[in-house]
């Protein structure tokens, strides 16, 4: 069994949601306090053991590569200041013995096209593939456990999550024959974004994945699904009606930051356990609840 040793980011989308904040900045780059999104997934990566980064931007994310790559002039000013801690935070966003590598996605096809863009980079291994805009909180962040997962089982594992039953129009909605309370679960097929009364469950994949590099095969052949696009759920749901998906259910918090109240529900949790402002913020919160509350 190969080890996971290389992570896949689509990081082209236009972020329109966002907008016009990201008319200019890549959403990929908005900050959770004083760190980009897509810098959380990246130490997330990392910490499952990934030494390659994979990155698959558009024309309009060249921000992106100018994070994670050294900047020289900023690392002299601040060493003229005396600011060492903060140098060797910034000089450590990519720490040594790990890659970054940037693949050009030039048309916006879709996730399933964006995840086969690195199939170059990535060739004949197992990867595994994080979206930024899933921001994940807690002791158990789920790129690691899928990693294990994937040692365990010897194919492609999903991250998943219940929803509500309202939300699940949202997402792609996996299918299984499991009972609920197991954390691994087979999955005998995916829909994206279902009507709620044509949902399978409530059971959401969420975007965290290892992949079997079989998927590149299935993708390369596949039909534009959903909105008219490559689905990376689609090639996902092949794969399940071959018995080679299972599911792992999310042991962490995680914030949909690609919509605005995810994105500020996020803001403000990390806020609350932030060692430097926590107590102030709290405090700030309960007095603007207070004033709300005379008002009203």
């Amino acid at each position: 069994m190969q080890k996971v040793t290389k992570a896949v980011f689509p990081v082209a989308g236009l972020g329109t949601r966002f907008l016009p904040a990201t008319k200019a900045m890549p959403k990929e780059l908005l900050p959770i306090i004083d760190k980009p999104i897509i810098q959380y997934a990246v130490e997330e990566a990392i910490a499952a053991g990934i030494t390659d980064l994979v990155f698959v931007t558009g024309r309009t994310k060249r921000a992106i590569e100018d994070h994670f790559d050294r900047n020289l002039e900023l690392e002299t000013s601040l060493e003229a200041k005396g600011k060492n801690d903060v140098i060797h935070m910034v000089k450590n966003i990519i720490p040594a013995g790990v890659n970054c590598v940037f693949v050009r996605q030039s048309e916006a096809l879709g996730l399933g096209h964006a995840v086969l863009c690195a199939a170059p980079v990535v060739g004949n291994e197992p990867f595994a593939v994080l979206l930024a805009d899933d921001f994940m909180r807690g002791d158990f962040l789920p790129t690691e456990a899928l990693v294990n997962s994937y040692a365990e089982v010897g194919h492609s594992v999903i991250s998943i999550t219940q929803v509500a039953q309202e939300d699940v129009s949202k997402y792609g909605i996996i299918s299984t024959s499991a009972h609920q309370n197991r954390s691994l679960l087979p999955v005998n097929g995916i829909v994206e974004k279902p009507d709620i009364l044509k949902a399978p469950s409530n059971f959401a994949s969420i975007g965290r994945y290892v992949f079997d590099p079989a998927i590149f095969e299935i993708l390369r052949s596949q039909e534009p699904g959903f909105g008219g696009e490559i689905q990376l759920a689609d090639a996902i749901n092949t794969l399940a009606e071959q018995g080679l998906v299972v599911a792992l259910r999310l042991e962490a918090t995680h914030y949909d930051c690609g919509s605005k109240f995810g994105y500020l529900e996020a803001i403000v949790d990390a806020a609350l356990e932030h060692e430097e402002i926590a107590a102030r913020f709290l405090a700030l919160m309960l007095d603007r609840v207070t004033d709300k509350t005379i008002v009203e």
